[in-house]
């Protein structure tokens, strides 16, 4: 957009294959906010059901659809980003959904907090039922990058995020079939604190066979692949490098036990040698961890 003046304030930035249905709601969920100075910007990685007619149905003016082939999600998300232009950057994934004032609620949380990245509170939804959450999945705020090698700690659907943090520490991993929120997370935690709006205004709805946990193969991989690709940046402190490599050894022991339980030795003993290079100091690329 030429003149910045007008420019919305956020960008929603939707990803979406093959969810006729559950892209609609996401979509409604947004066109109901009470804060109406937003674009939405839909990506259809290549859908083949009837994805587009439906979105076709929509007229508001917010609203852009964008066509790419089939890239998953990473690019869909990079794409949908390079194309918009709001100071801050909302994600939604397309079988979630927002509550009505979610966004009138964390925007000026944000401003207000001097916050580059928050996100907010979340009601799951697993199989239609609505389900509590484990404590280990409360989030955090703040400073907590040693959590974070452990588990993901933020929310796709749940944050924001500025434009200035987005191009100093995007884009995401196209690299990565999945856990590349992980992967952009770990790198945000090293320098940002990370705003908690403590309001469920988010609902994350899962328990689908279509969902990446379940139709990827195992996710540590990819993880040691994030946290190598950090090691092997060099920007790490020695405490936090220390964290990364029991983090990383931790991982590699559940992925290379797996692997062997299931009779692929040769993936076990290769990723076991490639860990074992790392921890010795020892250059490895971090592409030799998820080639194929």
């Amino acid at each position: 957009m030429d003149n910045l003046s007008v420019a919305p304030k956020v960008s929603v930035i939707i990803p979406t294959y093959n969810r006729e249905k559950a892209v609609c709601r996401a979509v409604d969920s947004v066109l109901e906010q009470k804060f109406i100075d937003f674009e939405c910007i839909i990506v259809d990685d290549g859908s083949t059901d009837n994805t587009s007619e439906k979105l076709a149905e929509y007229s508001d003016s917010r609203l852009k659809v964008l066509l790419q082939e089939n890239r998953g999600v990473s690019a869909a998300r990079n794409f949908g980003i390079a194309n918009s232009c709001g100071r801050f950057i909302a994600l939604l994934d397309s079988d979630d959904e927002w509550l009505a004032d979610k966004l009138a609620k964390q925007v000026p949380f944000m401003e207000e907090g001097g916050f580059e990245i928050s996100q907010t509170d979340e009601i799951w939804i697993r199989k239609g039922k609505r389900v509590n959450q484990c404590k280990k999945h409360e989030k955090p705020e703040g400073m907590f990058f040693d959590r974070s090698l452990s588990m993901c700690m933020v929310s796709p659907s749940c944050v924001m995020f500025s434009r200035a943090l987005w191009d100093e520490l995007g884009p995401f991993d196209e690299d990565m079939p999945a856990c590349e929120d992980y992967d952009l997370w770990l790198r945000v935690g090293l320098k940002y604190p990370v705003g908690l709006l403590r309001e469920r205004l988010t609902v994350k709805h899962g328990g689908r066979p279509d969902q990446l946990s379940n139709s990827v193969g195992c996710l540590d991989l990819y993880r040691i692949y994030a946290i190598a690709k950090l090691l092997y940046s060099g920007k790490l402190s020695v405490e936090e490098q220390t964290m990364a490599v029991e983090e990383l050894q931790l991982k590699a022991g559940f992925y290379v036990g797996g692997c062997r339980k299931r009779g692929r030795e040769a993936q076990a003993a290769r990723i076991e040698r490639l860990v074992q290079d790392i921890v010795l100091g020892k250059q490895v690329s971090p592409a030799e961890i998820i080639e194929k």
